[in-house]
């Protein structure tokens, strides 16, 4: 008799689990609001580090990223661990990588971080530090590509940083381009905020929406939700997103990764930046005609062709900085609530 009662009990058990577990799991859980801490702007004489938490970069590199840092009024200091090399690719173990980070974090008299270059590797990083470091100390972390990794757990720390060009870009500024950008990154470091304004883009969904700006290099990103950094996409966001050498499929395969993890639907806007060198292999005429049809069932604007990401203009995004992002038929601004003097910047 009790084994029968035990039989009925798991077959009830089972059947509950089926009709409400997806129930359970569709659920939203409330998430706090992602406010995060401006890091104070630069003054004449402050000190800036220079590390490699990523992919290695030459010493010679790093000594010519420096001048540009005195040309602009500040002291640079390079990383105790600059120059290493493992593995043929990356800058050292990723103990020597971590203790470069948390050396510049925890100096005080270290009022900016700049990356010297990107690759791959920052993700190693994500379980050797507890985000309770990057709140204990809000500075100017600056980089794109690999360093999206330290800019959304910046955001998560609810301190900003800056997605924009690095060391080895600043130290060779060949091109206007180049040079445009790196100028607008140093004018962001002493308070100059610029306030976007862009031409249409026939790709565009036209709206007004507000939110936090999350987001960089989409390969980059989507590996996050696995990890501590998971709540980055759980608030009332404007994502960016930009790539390069990926695939048109394996663009689709992370955007759909952002979609079944819910991250799209916390969404109140997007921004499309730079595609490089991404093969065309499914038939799209576009990346942005491809996305847009994951993003058009939500009914917030999309603002394509935005110049960040992998080409020589790459303008400097506040990642954690709440934005207001307005797409109209004939333009389209980017402005970040944030304080300190705006300035228009049409590229």
């Amino acid at each position: 008799m009790n084994r029968h009662i035990f039989r009925i009990s798991i077959v009830l058990l089972v059947l509950g689990l089926i009709v409400l577990g997806p129930m359970v799991g569709s659920a939203k859980v409330p998430k706090k609001p992602l406010k995060c801490v401006a890091p104070a702007y630069l003054k004449p004489g402050d000190k800036v580090a220079l590390i490699s938490p990523s992919y290695y970069c030459s010493m010679e590199t790093a000594f010519r990223a420096a001048d540009t840092l005195r040309s602009w009024g500040y002291e640079p200091v390079i990383g105790p661990n600059v120059g290493k090399q493992y593995l043929e690719h990356y800058a050292g173990t990723v103990e020597e990588r971590l203790a470069d980070l948390r050396w510049a974090l925890k100096d005080p008299d270290i009022k900016a971080i700049l990356c010297l270059r990107g690759g791959y590797s920052t993700l190693h990083l994500v379980e050797g530090l507890p985000l309770k470091e990057l709140a204990a100390s809000p500075k100017w972390l600056i980089g794109y590509s690999d360093i999206t990794t330290l800019l959304s757990m910046e955001a998560c720390a609810s301190v900003m940083g800056i997605h924009g060009m690095m060391g080895c870009n600043i130290a060779k500024q060949d091109s206007v381009n180049v040079q445009q950008s790196c100028t607008l990154l140093c004018d962001l470091l002493q308070g100059q905020v610029p306030r976007y304004e862009l031409p249409a883009h026939k790709e565009n969904i036209l709206g007004r929406a507000s939110g936090t700006l999350v987001g960089g290099n989409l390969a980059t990103f989507a590996p996050l939700l696995c990890s501590q950094v998971n709540e980055i996409g759980q608030s009332d966001i404007i994502l960016f997103v930009e790539e390069v050498e990926e695939t048109h499929h394996n663009i689709d395969r992370l955007f759909n990764m952002l979609k079944m993890s819910g991250v799209l639907a916390h969404c109140k806007g997007i921004i499309l930046g730079d595609f490089t060198d991404c093969e065309n292999d499914v038939g799209y005429e576009s990346v942005e005609a491809m996305l847009r049809q994951y993003i058009e069932p939500y009914h917030i604007p999309l603002l394509c062709g935005f110049p960040a990401g992998h080409e020589k203009l790459n303008l400097p995004l506040v990642i954690g900085a709440p934005v207001i992002l307005d797409v109209r038929a004939n333009s389209a601004t980017l402005t970040f609530d944030i304080s300190g003097e705006q300035r228009v910047v049409r590229p």
